[in-house]
């Protein structure tokens, strides 16, 4: 529905003519490329899969689930994180097409009030079968080119900014603000988010891992009984408990670790021979690594520790990692250096899905909205593999939003089909081409 039958905006200076700009194109979309999404979904069956993990316990059912969800992740995709911006999306005539509802003649669908409703009633159990449901869809990706022998799951906890009196929101002194504190896993050597829970703002960064981490074993051994799994984390997450629970499930894990007195005392004289190697060469960078054992006084037993003491114009920069890895301290410590992906990895969660706007006053309706962004997260996330396949340069989720998705277009509904006209002038004609023809590719 147009918004305005009578307003209008003129330049009368741009240009050869004035220009006069009006709301009444009608059957328009800013989103042409909307079908990808579709298609993504339909690959990954995720909608389908979030939606059956879900009671409807709904009197009134106007809008089934599976549209109701597909409505809600497909607007995050497309950079419509905001519930208010179903107000007029639900009549966008594309966005009701790839939602199963004819673009002119069908109904509306759901509002804004419809969409809260919907995310504000569900618990903490509602929760966990979405994130199951999530972690299927990732189990089934992840085997699609043959069952891995090997997965590296990579630990990490973000700050979510929050606003006013949501429950959970509480002052974290590290990052200065009132926040929500998720933690993230994403699989190591793919980038694919395995899960995404939310926590109160001042919890440590360990906070419920073990349990977390146990859930997920489980379900990958269910799926891979023959499956090596390794862990890699920062130092948020040294934690003797997990080092316990690996160990005794036979994982390897590679984790960040504290200075204190007795590390430094060890490092000694490896800092020593790394500043001595630097005033020899200038004051060049050196780094040099090296291992000991050592058992702090809540460790039931001794461990190996790599450590790493680097030179730098700033100075003297020294690390530590636990870990039950056996290769050379050198390869060990780089392996471990690896994990950095997973900020640019979270950042793209960020920017691309908008995973920080967690606006709900309720606790649990924040974790269904961080969940529904991560779904539009998985959907984004399957195009740029598509265009990555068909040799397009690897980018970020936002680029793929702005290139793929957001071409205005023309809508309109005929007897016998739909008919959709995109920008002429658009630059990205030649990704559709081509991942047109990735489609028709036997598989």
């Amino acid at each position: 529905m147009a918004q305005s039958a009578t307003s209008t905006v003129v330049f009368p200076a741009l240009g050869p003519l004035p220009l006069t700009v009006d709301f009444l194109g009608g059957r328009l979309t800013s989103d042409g490329g909307l079908p990808w999404i579709a298609e993504a979904d339909a690959a990954l069956e995720l909608t389908q899969r979030l939606a059956a993990a879900l009671p409807d316990g709904r009197r009134h059912r106007r809008h089934p689930l599976p549209t109701l969800l597909a409505q809600r992740i497909y607007q995050i995709a497309c950079g419509y994180e905001d519930q208010n911006d179903a107000t007029t999306l639900r009549s966008d005539p594309l966005l009701k097409q790839v939602c199963g509802r004819l673009p002119q003649t069908g109904p509306d669908l759901a509002s804004q009030p419809t969409l809260s409703r919907f995310e504000n009633a569900f618990g903490p159990r509602d929760c966990y079968r979405l994130a199951q449901a999530l972690g299927q869809v990732y189990l089934q990706q992840r085997e699609r080119d043959g069952i891995p022998d090997r997965i590296v799951l990579d630990l990490d906890g973000t700050d979510d900014p929050t606003h006013g009196e949501q429950e959970g929101t509480a002052y974290h002194g590290y990052y200065g603000q009132y926040q929500y504190h998720p933690l993230l896993v994403f699989d190591g050597q793919t980038g694919q988010l395995i899960t995404a829970v939310l926590r109160p703002g001042t919890v440590h960064a360990s906070c419920g891992v073990v349990a977390i981490v146990k859930r997920i074993v489980r379900s990958l051994r269910q799926r891979w009984p023959a499956v090596a799994i390794e862990l890699r984390a920062d130092s948020g997450f040294a934690l003797p408990a997990l080092y316990e629970w690996c160990e005794t499930e036979g994982i390897d894990y590679t984790i960040g670790l504290g200075s204190n007195t007795r590390l430094q005392a060890a490092i000694a004289e490896l800092q020593t021979e790394a500043e001595a190697q630097s005033t020899a060469q200038g004051g060049a960078k050196v780094r040099l690594l090296g291992a000991t054992t050592y058992q702090a006084g809540s460790w039931s037993h001794p461990r190996r520790v790599v450590m790493k003491a680097e030179v730098l114009a700033k100075g003297t920069n020294t690390r530590f990692v636990v870990t039950t890895r056996t290769d050379d301290a050198a390869s060990c410590y780089d392996w471990y250096v690896g994990r950095g992906a997973t900020e640019n990895w979270i950042k793209d969660l960020k920017l691309g899905c908008f995973a920080d706007r967690l606006s709900c006053h309720r606790f649990w309706a924040n974790q269904v909205r961080l969940l529904l962004h991560a779904a539009a997260s998985w959907l984004l996330d399957t195009l740029r593999g598509w265009l990555q396949t068909a040799a397009i340069a690897p980018m970020t989720l936002e680029t793929v939003r702005l290139r793929l998705l957001k071409i205005g277009g023309w809508v309109r509904q005929r007897r016998d089909d739909v008919r959709l006209r995109l920008a002429s002038s658009h630059p990205s004609e030649d990704w559709w081409r081509a991942l047109d023809r990735l489609r028709h590719q036997p598989s």
